[in-house]
Parts: structure tokens; C-alpha cells; sequence
């Protein structure tokens, strides 16, 4: 074969590396390995056609201070994109939302200095620990996000809220823990999020092999 002819021969794309860094919500916590978060958005954005495989990097019981002391070797791999979704155990801990801010803004820094794009997902806050820390916490995620031009996702829990909100049962989608999904529930957080995933996609260019 000539050398003309083999630069002619098409160089095969590999998939394109998606990292999802987060606690246990990302991890899959209770379920099955297939029907945690990971596997069901994957298993989702291909059937879409998208040729990504998704990585996970998700910690039970992980804090942002714990994502941020992770990110040098999250980053290593050479992600094409990351889904953050960080932040609830630092609620659980009533966490100053300074800190969990200084350890976001951490996170989006190095992803930023690495050139990955991504998608921020953010929690919304309870009640009980006043009006102040409530704002304070979910500001954090739309600033955070405007500031270093992460896509905002504001509530990776959306349709579960939404049906709390509505003051419909959630037996039908959570574990019995009342705080983690079921495979049902993950399965209606992937839909809800896949849309701004595949917006968090198309911010990347596919590398080659």
C-alpha cells in the first residue's frame, strides 16, 4: 500500500470519556452495579446514538472537599467532559456553603485549566438550617457555573423534588433509605438530565485514535 493510499484510510474515533464525579448519588448506592447512575446514562446517551463511555468516579459519603482532593487523578485519564454533582453530604454535615463553594470553585478551576467542559449539578437545600444558608447554598451552583461557563443543571434530583413538591409519595422511587434512588428513580433522573448531557457533549470535540 502506498503512503497516499494509507493516509487515505479513516482513522477510527474512540469514545468519547465522560466522568461523573460525585458522591453517592453518582456511585449507585444500593443498586445494582447496571442500575446506578453511570450505567443507565450511558446505556441512555448511546441508544441516542452518542459513542461515550462514562466513567465512574462517584465516592459514598464524599464531601466537594473530598471531590476537590480527587481531581488530579480524575483528571489524569484525560477526560473529554465531567458531570460534577457534588454537595449533598456536605448539607447532610450543614457544611458552610463558603467552604463547599471555595472547594467547587476548586474543582472548576482545574477542569477549566484542563480544557474539559462541564456540566454542574446542583441540590436545593432544606429549611432547617435557616433562610440564609439555604440562598447561600444554591446561589453557589448558578454562580459557579456563570463564572466558568459550566452548563447549570439546577437540581440533579429534579423529578424526585418534583413529585416531593407536588406532596406525591416517593415510595415508588426511593430505597427505603428515603434518601437514595431506585432504579426507578435513577432511570427518571437520566431522562431528565440526558438532554443537558448531550448539550455537554457537543462542547467537545471527539479525539482520535
Amino acid at each position: 500500500m502506498t503512503a497516499l493510499a494509507l493516509l487515505a484510510v479513516p482513522v477510527a474515533a474512540q469514545d468519547l470519556r465522560l466522568v461523573a464525579l460525585g458522591d453517592s448519588l453518582t456511585q449507585g448506592y444500593g443498586l445494582p452495579a447496571e442500575e446506578g447512575f453511570v450505567p443507565v446514562l450511558q446505556a441512555w446517551l448511546r441508544g441516542r446514538g452518542h459513542d461515550v463511555e462514562v466513567i465512574n468516579a462517584g465516592v459514598s459519603g464524599d464531601t466537594t472537599a473530598g471531590g476537590l482532593a480527587r481531581m488530579d487523578w480524575t483528571l489524569a485519564d484525560g477526560p473529554d467532559a465531567m458531570i460534577v454533582a457534588l454537595g449533598g453530604n456536605d448539607l447532610l454535615r450543614g457544611i458552610d456553603p463558603a467552604a463547599s463553594r471555595a472547594n467547587l470553585s476548586g474543582i472548576l478551576a482545574a477542569a477549566d485549566g484542563a480544557g474539559v467542559p462541564v456540566l454542574l449539578a446542583g441540590l436545593p437545600a432544606p429549611g432547617n438550617y435557616g433562610p440564609d444558608f439555604k440562598r447561600d447554598f444554591e446561589a453557589m451552583y448558578a454562580d459557579l457555573a456563570e463564572q466558568w461557563g459550566a452548563i447549570h443543571y439546577p437540581d440533579f434530583l429534579g423529578p424526585i423534588g418534583e413529585k416531593a413538591a407536588a406532596g406525591l409519595s416517593l415510595s415508588d422511587l426511593m430505597q427505603e433509605d428515603r434518601i437514595h434512588p431506585n432504579a426507578e428513580g435513577v432511570r427518571q433522573i437520566v431522562a431528565a438530565i440526558g438532554p443537558e448531557v448531550e448539550r455537554l457533549l457537543a462542547r467537545t470535540t471527539a479525539p482520535e485514535g
